[in-house]
């Protein structure tokens, strides 16, 4: 038995020195990389454009109301905010002269219709004392010479009828001319909306512009009842644009919350508000009323769906590389890298034709120096 000894201590040596290396080359062996994945599965891919400057919310009808002659503020109807409807009665200025000018037209009205009334009834009278004249003279009763006297007073009389009809229709455009002046002194909503801003106070003065030279107007009325979003797109994309194309609308102030759209005009000119950034504007309507308030002159961006395909086989546009090449993550959980053939894309994701299934994973993150083929990795936690 003592003979065994010997090699038995070998054998174990020799087993500890084996454990003792496994750990180091364990502890030793390079780690693999904690990068960020994607698996390849299938979606939708849309191509879109977005606007090149920040759009604006607008109103369908903005009307900067004044009053057509200038004049002292004798009344205002109506504060900041207010809801008003078509027809309604906005501000009035002074114009006690036009109304007592309409008071006076309307008596004068008044006397003429009298006067038209007395002498139509005289010439009624002249004209049966005419006709019984007349008779007589058949008769041999009077001479032709009293028949011609009482055609000739009948005559008389209704020209004096007709002449105070005419004065009646004289007094009535007198009427509608004072009435006229008056209306001029009264801004009444053209519209239904809300009042935006009123510049002028009770018993200050307002005048209208004098050409060339614009003054602030009263009331600033706005239709918040239709609204749409203009914004400015780059010239280069303006070709693919058309009326009637889907968009989506996002706003500033609702961070987070997306409208549909739908463009309902293009603009049949390039602006140019700087040489290098010419662009086109389109309108685009909310195909939904936002639930939240809207208020115009909100600030917009629209992004315009050109194209879209569903279920298609699609991978993260920012995994894709110069010359369509990727890294694949293949069974061993080690890098390679692969060539894809791509479709429709925008800047969420591009559409795969060739050179990837469904299932695959690929490396999304590229900020590593030690990427390269081969490369063991592993998924980065969520």
């Amino acid at each position: 038995m003592p003979p065994l000894k010997k090699p038995f201590k070998l054998i174990s040596f020799a087993l500890m020195a084996g454990a003792i290396a496994l750990a180091g080359w364990y502890y030793t062996r390079p780690k693999p990389l904690e990068v960020e994945l994607a698996t390849i599965a299938p979606g939708s891919v849309e191509a879109t454009i977005v606007n090149t400057r920040a759009g604006t919310v607008k109103s369908c009808q903005r009307s900067d109301l004044a009053p057509i002659t200038g004049g002292q503020i004798a009344k205002i109807w109506v504060k900041e905010g207010d809801h008003v409807q078509k027809g309604q009665v906005l501000l009035e200025l002074w114009s006690q002269d036009l109304q007592a000018q309409r008071e006076l037209a309307q008596r004068q009205l008044t006397m003429a219709q009298e006067r038209r009334r007395e002498t139509c009834i005289l010439a009624e009278n002249a004209r049966r004392e005419s006709n019984r004249t007349q008779q007589l003279v058949e008769q041999g009763f009077v001479s032709s010479q009293r028949a011609d006297d009482a055609n000739a007073n009948a005559r008389s009389r209704q020209a004096s009828c007709e002449a105070a009809s005419t004065d009646i229709k004289r007094a009535e455009a007198q009427i509608r001319v004072s009435q006229a002046g008056i209306d001029r002194t009264v801004i009444v909503a053209p519209f239904s909306g809300v009042i935006g801003k009123i510049s002028g106070e009770l018993g200050e003065f307002t005048t209208p512009s004098p050409p060339g030279i614009p003054t602030p107007p009263t009331i600033d009325l706005i239709d918040d009842s239709c609204l749409y979003v203009t914004a400015p797109m780059d010239e280069v994309d303006a070709p693919k644009i058309k009326v009637g194309q889907e968009a989506r609308i996002t706003l500033d102030a609702m961070p987070g919350k997306i409208f549909p759209g739908k463009i309902r005009r293009i603009a049949p000119y390039v602006t140019e508000i700087e040489k290098q950034a010419r662009t086109v504007d389109i309108e685009v309507d909310f195909l939904q009323v936002p639930a939240d308030t809207l208020l115009v002159g909100y600030s917009a961006d629209v992004e315009v769906v050109l194209e879209r395909k569903d279920d298609v086989l699609r991978i993260p546009t920012q995994a894709i590389r110069q010359d369509n090449k990727v890294w694949l993550v293949d069974t061993n959980d080690r890098l390679a890298e692969q060539t894809l053939e791509t479709g429709l894309s925008n800047w969420s994701f591009t559409e795969i034709r060739t050179g990837l299934k469904a299932g695959d994973r690929v490396l999304i993150s590229f900020d590593q120096d030690k990427i390269k083929a081969g490369v063991a990795v592993q998924p980065k936690n969520p």
